[in-house]
């Protein structure tokens, strides 16, 4: 930690703990806990994406009424993706 942010470790080792005393005091079993958890979690990643996807329109937007003509990125440029056990053209 730096000196400039000494109350971000408390702030972490408070989540920890608060979190640790809800699972702790839970009013339902763990089976039940988790089914419910991943339900959220998979929620969560799914919004995410959805939120990622709009980022990306929004900034394809902002460039092409900037001009600019929109390009791949170094990751991608060239490739495509494979289907489960298709093998790349290389032969790797």
């Amino acid at each position: 930690m730096s000196e400039r942010e000494p109350g971000l470790g408390r702030l972490v080792v408070g989540v920890a703990v608060g979190v640790a005393l809800g699972l702790l005091f839970a009013a339902e079993d763990g089976t039940t806990f988790r089914k419910k958890l991943a339900r959220r979690l998979r929620a969560l990643r799914a919004l995410g994406a959805e939120k990622a996807g709009d980022l990306g329109a929004l900034i394809i937007d902002a460039s092409l009424s900037q001009g600019d003509q929109p390009r791949l990125t170094a990751g991608r440029r060239g490739r495509r993706r494979r289907a489960p056990g298709e093998e790349d053209e290389s032969g790797g």
